[in-house]
């Protein structure tokens, strides 16, 4: 690689609006994020499926699921 042309990386705490803190290897000085994997609703589980055209129902229903 050649000298001089690549930014400097540090570890860095970036930091969730739900207050989780990680460790990360970044350029940048800070990271915020608006979601991440603590308060995602796909991870948590409280993710709420939208149907409005019973396609869900549907899928359950052919494959007997409950």
């Amino acid at each position: 690689m050649k000298k001089g042309i690549h930014p400097k990386g540090q570890e860095i705490e970036a930091s969730c609006v739900c207050g989780a803190q990680y460790k990360v290897y970044s350029t940048k000085d800070k990271i915020r994020v608006d979601i991440c994997s603590a308060c995602h609703p796909f991870y948590t589980g409280t993710e709420k499926i939208l149907d409005t055209e019973g396609r869900v129902e549907r899928f359950k229903r052919r494959y007997n699921l409950k």
